[in-house]
């Protein structure tokens, strides 16, 4: 759960871990947002004028603690292990229970440390978490069709795709179409499904 001063990693993996943000990560979190805001811009909502004040920052961590609290999404920053440098960040947003168990993945890294694996290992510890922790059946996300890089990842992590999403998100100020992948839990998929109706093990 988000707190005021909890920076203990949820999970591990072997160079990087993922922690809830918090009040003190501002500082980084805004000079690493501001270094990379050419690279990023392109892929996401576009920023209001004030989207790296503090005060923006502490909405964003507002709506972070009723998220978690709700257990309707689980945003995560990115860190190396070895220094605690934040490198980006990874949320699991949209949970939904009942007869869906599904989420929706989204992800940023800053410019300086893109292409170095970092997303990939970051991804592969938020699938184990939604899997493991969470025990969600379906893992979703989308991504425009020219951010090769963001498909690149997203198939290298098993992820497979659906399908294409007319005009279905306005990325930098305008409508756009979107690729959607999924990722099923390995013990929920059809085998495993055909499995329990005939009451094998």
């Amino acid at each position: 759960m988000i707190s005021g001063a909890d920076t203990d990693p949820v999970t591990k993996g072997k160079t990087v871990q993922l922690r809830y943000p918090t009040a003190s990560d501002y500082p980084a979190w805004s000079r690493l947002r501001a270094a990379s805001a050419d690279f990023l811009q392109p892929w996401e909502p576009r920023w209001p004028s004030d989207d790296l004040s503090r005060d923006s920052y502490r909405k964003r961590l507002k709506r972070y603690v009723r998220e978690t609290k709700a257990q309707t999404g689980y945003p995560f920053f990115i860190e190396r292990r070895s220094d605690k440098v934040l490198l980006g960040g990874i949320s699991l947003g949209h949970v939904r229970r009942g007869v869906s168990q599904s989420g929706q993945i989204g992800y940023w890294i800053g410019k300086d440390f893109a292409g170095q694996g970092h997303m990939s290992e970051g991804l592969e510890l938020l699938c184990n978490f939604a899997f493991s922790s969470l025990n969600l059946h379906r893992l979703e996300a989308a991504c425009v069709p020219s951010n090769i890089r963001s498909i690149g990842l997203l198939e290298k992590a098993g992820f497979e795709r659906e399908g294409h999403l007319r005009s279905y998100l306005k990325i930098n100020g305008s409508w756009q179409d979107h690729i959607l992948y999924s990722r099923i839990h390995p013990l929920h998929g059809a085998d495993f499904n055909l499995r329990s109706e005939s009451g094998d093990t």
